[in-house]
């Protein structure tokens, strides 16, 4: 129906008029709103760039001050006049501790720290000792923390959140501290070098954060609606943010997200895209922090909600779309009125010949309004069909005269030709029939004497070995059923040639036996691949579906398996009952192979698709999905590249288990 609307010129015309307001503006349109929203997702991610280096240089001038005044006060006069004396020493530098606000503050020869404290494991410490002052970040342990200062670890430890989409832990809090770590070196009197040592606590200091945050994201920098964040990470807890997980409380001991983890901290790369923090979506910038020691211990954090903008963004489309919708809906009735008083002499013609195919040929256009060229064709139509209606009436009478003729002359051809169909017809199925049973007798004689041959020499193998044979016995058994699928291939063969004499059926059978022997028929392929099987057979339920056809299909999985595991692997077979309340049987073959991506997953079951070249003939999963389906069940496949394929069957439990 369609395709002859459109081969109506008045359509074809219509559609020419509109195409311009209907299609072109509209795609026009679309593409100059993705291009726009793609714009203004390049202006945020330089936003939280441009925010994200404010941050970093607040964060490096913190450091650089607080080596300035720890090298400040290591050069001062004062503190050399205290050298000497341990008690008047020690009171200085606590003095100092609590004017510079510092959460430990001491000096150290390089021998020894306050409370046992390893001073010469920090390359802050070493580089104060060899003249030069340095300020880093470095993650002390809870132990360290209380050596330097009592109740430090307690300050630091901080209870962990569950937290959406972040790399599971059996962690349940975090007790390593983030700590500003400052040493400058000290001249002592004897001519060697002293190094004055100081670190401020960042787990909790929110006053820290809260400076960054109001320093990157000042009043009216961000649309109404949205917020600005920043955060500090040990690793991937925060301990320090102003990320609310409610309204009045702070998201420490939240966890980011695993994706932000594996580029940032995995691969020392800086973030800049939307993520999920906590609870919602953020623009966000994440770099790493690296420790004196080089190493990648921490992140530093900023971003702003995302919903405003995306808001923003979906109100502009509704609006133009609404726009759009509004033009249209005034300028198409204008278009289609006016159009149709052009298509008027057109839609006449077309009825009159409509009439006339019907066989009314005394239909005429009638078509006198206007001078035009469609009303003069519509009058070269009416004297056409004059012309027509007339030789319509020659041409009955002479053809009711030739059909008297043709009627006697051919009504004996006719008769002949039907007997003469009826027996090449017969004649053809009789060849082919003929053709079927010869090559099927032939087939079935050149399996059925191997099969008679193996079945023999069993049973000498069986009478040599006498009571040896229970060793063999499930291999004996295996080739019994291999030789009767053997047979039963055969029989299917002769029941295509003569169907009235065989009539297969499907059997009930347990599929955990079935699994079982498939595992005994492809141990050499795991055992050549070093790969270890992992059986749990739980359900006892049968199925109705024939035992090879099952075989079939596990084997195929299997040794599929096997090459998706080329350096070896663990191979997992499960039989279990359904679930989700379906009666049946799920059969799981899953390995730790090599994955599929989504668009290879897609296509696997296809025909003649295969990734093996030229291994496989690509009919292997098909034709199980196949044999699947014909006993009423289902198969299914999941993939993660890297991590392995899971395919599971589902069976219908058999009604007369």
């Amino acid at each position: 129906m369609l395709p002859r609307v459109f081969r109506s010129v008045r359509v074809r015309l219509l559609v020419i008029a509109l195409l311009p307001m209907l299609v072109l503006l509209p795609v026009m349109l679309g593409s100059t709103m993705l291009r726009w929203s793609g714009k203004i997702d390049d202006i945020l991610i330089a936003k939280v760039n441009g925010d994200l280096t404010i941050a970093d240089q607040y964060l490096g001038r913190l450091l650089e001050n607080s080596g300035e005044r720890l090298d400040a006060l290591a050069q001062s006069v004062a503190l050399q006049a205290v050298l000497g004396d341990a008690a008047a020493r020690a009171a200085f530098i606590e003095e100092k501790r609590r004017a510079l606000g510092l959460d430990f503050l001491y000096l150290t020869t390089g021998r020894a720290g306050p409370g046992g404290f390893e001073v010469g494991a920090w390359p802050v410490v070493r580089d104060a000792l060899a003249g030069r002052r340095r300020s880093v970040v470095d993650i002390f342990g809870p132990t360290e923390l209380d050596a330097l200062s009592p109740g430090l670890a307690e300050r630091a430890a901080i209870r962990l959140v569950e937290t959406r989409a972040a790399v599971p832990t059996e962690r349940t809090a975090e007790t390593r501290g983030m700590v500003i770590h400052s040493a400058a070196p000290v001249a002592l009197a004897d001519g060697s070098r002293a190094a004055l040592v100081g670190g401020l606590l960042l787990n909790r200091n929110l006053d820290f954060i809260d400076t960054i945050n109001a320093l990157v994201y000042r009043e009216r920098s961000l649309p109404e609606g949205s917020q600005g964040t920043a955060t500090l990470f040990l690793e991937d807890v925060r301990v320090s943010t102003n990320v609310r997980l409610f309204e009045n409380v702070r998201a420490l001991g939240t966890r980011v997200s695993a994706a932000v983890r594996a580029r940032v901290l995995g691969e020392g790369q800086v973030w800049l895209d939307r993520a999920f923090v906590v609870n919602d979506w953020y623009i966000s910038g994440y770099e790493p922090i690296v420790d004196s020691h080089g190493k990648r211990v921490g992140m530093l954090y900023v971003g702003f909600l995302e919903a405003p903008f995306q808001q923003a963004k979906t109100t502009s489309v509704l609006a133009l779309t609404l726009v759009f919708l509004l033009i249209a809906a005034l300028s198409v009735p204008i278009f289609l009125r006016w159009a149709g008083r052009i298509f008027l002499p057109l839609e006449r013609m077309t009825q009159t010949i409509a009439r006339v195919e019907a066989g009314d040929l005394d239909a005429r256009n009638n078509v006198h309004d206007g001078d035009n060229e469609i009303t003069r064709v519509a009058g070269h139509l009416d004297g056409l069909l004059d012309q027509l209606q007339e030789r319509d009436r020659q041409l009955r009478d002479w053809a009711g005269q030739l059909n008297q003729k043709v009627e006697e002359r051919t009504k004996d051809l006719k008769e002949t030709n039907r007997k003469l169909e009826r027996a090449t017809e017969r004649l053809i199925m009789s060849e082919k029939l003929a053709a079927v049973g010869e090559i099927t007798a032939g087939v079935a004689h050149e399996i059925n004497n191997p099969i008679a041959v193996i079945q023999g020499n069993l049973e000498v193998a069986r009478t040599l070995l006498g009571d040896e044979t229970d060793k063999v016995k499930t291999e004996f058994r295996l080739i019994d059923d291999q030789v009767y699928r053997i047979g039963s291939i055969v029989s299917k063969l002769l029941q295509f040639a003569r169907p009235s004499e065989y009539s297969g059926a499907a059997n009930v059978i347990s599929p955990a036996e079935v699994v079982q022997d498939c595992l005994v028929l492809t141990r050499h392929q795991t055992e050549a691949a070093e790969i270890e099987t992992v059986t749990d057979f739980t359900s006892d339920r049968s199925v109705l579906m024939a035992r090879t056809e099952l075989q079939q299909v596990v084997v195929n999985l299997v040794l599929n398996a096997v090459h998706a595991m080329p350096d070896g692997g663990r191979l997992t077979l499960q039989v279990r009952d359904a679930e989700d309340g379906a009666r049946g049987v799920a059969i799981v073959v899953e390995d730790s192979g090599i994955g599929m991506p989504p668009d290879t997953l897609k296509r696997i079951f296809d025909p003649f698709f295969t990734t093996k070249q030229a291994q496989g003939t690509g009919l292997g999963l098909s034709i199980s999905q196949t044999l699947v389906s014909r006993a009423g069940g289902r198969i299914t496949a999941a993939s993660t590249p890297g991590q392995g394929s899971r395919f599971t069957i589902f069976l219908p439990e058999s009604e007369n288990a």
